[in-house]
């Protein structure tokens, strides 16, 4: 099976420039996305329990959860869609059904973690993590699970947090053995710890590195990340973060003033909105429909 979007994300992250993804949640996320240019997406499983649980990211949503969100995203639209897998939703034989079940519905790349269950985010303390042998583990069942030998599958260690840098690097490299074709070095201290890991692996292997605002590693721009050794970098919050918070004062000057009036210049209009999803397009489509 063809996954031209995989294939679309390998060019990318070859180019000499680091490959930017921005955060989505749902299709109108992605589509903004796209909209604005970028090459690839990053569907953050954060922000999907942010949005659709209003929850925080504690291992609650679901193996379907995320499947029927991706399904919604590829409806919509075409760009790589790299999926955060979390841990693959339990063992081994969860994860191939997890990999079975994203690249049917469209997922470009697959990120699969080492923390066991429940999981939590990354950027929180307390995690636990699994053997790095049953990592390795996970990684083969995954690469066995795909239809497409294009689908990229993204091995991530919390290890730093538990156990150090120096761990992580070696469950990195062991991933990487294992045949992990992205890896993503989760939550680094500082910038010293960054360029360690790109001096480590990103002469061998594409690396990942993600930019949480507020979180534990420095937010860097995506050309010293580049510079550093990285070649993908990831805002999986930001999109949540920026609408919670207009959202949150939307509210409140409708609370205070009864009218949103004052607020006609920071929102689309009915017909901005419409032609953002392309409402005309598909009115003419229906037209060709009709008797």
């Amino acid at each position: 099976m063809e996954n031209k979007a995989a294939h679309q994300l390998v060019e990318a992250i070859a180019g000499a420039q680091p490959v930017i993804a921005p955060g989505c949640y749902d299709a109108l996320t992605a589509l903004l996305i796209e909209q604005a240019g970028f090459s690839c997406a990053y569907l953050s499983g954060a922000s999907i329990a942010f949005t659709r649980l209003g929850r925080p990211d504690l291992g609650l949503t679901t193996l379907t959860e995320v499947a029927d969100t991706i399904g919604c995203i590829r409806d919509r639209v075409s760009l790589p869609l790299i999926v955060d897998g979390d841990n693959g939703f339990g063992n081994a034989l969860n994860v191939q059904r997890t990999v079975q079940l994203f690249e049917n519905r469209g997922a470009s790349a697959i990120q699969l973690e080492d923390q066991q269950m429940p999981k939590r985010c990354g950027h929180l303390e307390g995690k636990r993590l699994i053997p790095a042998a049953e990592m390795c583990g996970k990684i083969r069942a995954a690469l066995d699970a795909r239809r497409s030998d294009e689908t990229l599958i993204i091995a991530r260690t919390d290890a730093v947090a538990v156990e150090g840098l120096a761990a992580a690097l070696e469950r990195a490299e062991a991933y990487r053995e294992a045949g992990a074709q992205i890896l993503f070095v989760e939550s680094p201290g500082d910038r010293a710890e960054l360029q360690q890991i790109g001096a480590a692996l990103g002469d061998r292997i594409p690396l990942l590195a993600n930019m949480v605002e507020g979180g534990k590693t420095p937010v860097l721009p995506a050309a010293e990340l580049g510079e550093l050794g990285f070649k993908i970098v990831i805002f999986p919050g930001a999109m949540v973060r920026v609408l919670s918070r207009a959202g949150a004062e939307y509210l409140q000057v409708l609370k205070r003033d009864g009218t949103t009036d004052s607020l006609r210049d920071r929102m689309n209009d009915f017909s901005q909105i419409n032609a953002l999803i392309g409402t005309d397009a598909m009115l003419s489509l229906a037209e060709r429909y009709e008797p």
